[in-house]
């Protein structure tokens, strides 16, 4: 959200050639904007089943802090892609 108002504030600012800070505001909403669509992008959510066969569990188990639900998680040998599955409670 700030990302997107530092952009809308340069195209205000480059709209009444005020052209001192137009830099600054560019660089750093194209910089807030990118960061978060990566980020939005890259996050794996929690899966309920498990994945395909070929995927083997790495051991590794945690609470996830968003859900709080057991997680354990999946490694794929092939190309070193993860999947985090959640675990149903004994």
């Amino acid at each position: 959200m700030i990302g997107l108002l530092l952009l809308v504030g340069a195209a205000v600012c480059a709209a009444v050639g005020f052209y001192p800070i137009l830099p600054h505001l560019l660089v750093l909403g194209l910089m807030l904007t990118a960061g978060i669509i990566w980020e939005r992008w890259q996050y794996k959510r929690t899966q309920t089943g498990k994945p395909d066969p070929h995927w083997t569990t790495t051991g590794e188990r945690f609470v996830d802090p968003g859900s709080g639900a057991l997680t354990e998680v999946y490694y794929d040998p092939r190309n070193g892609e993860r999947h985090y599955v959640q675990v149903r409670r004994p």
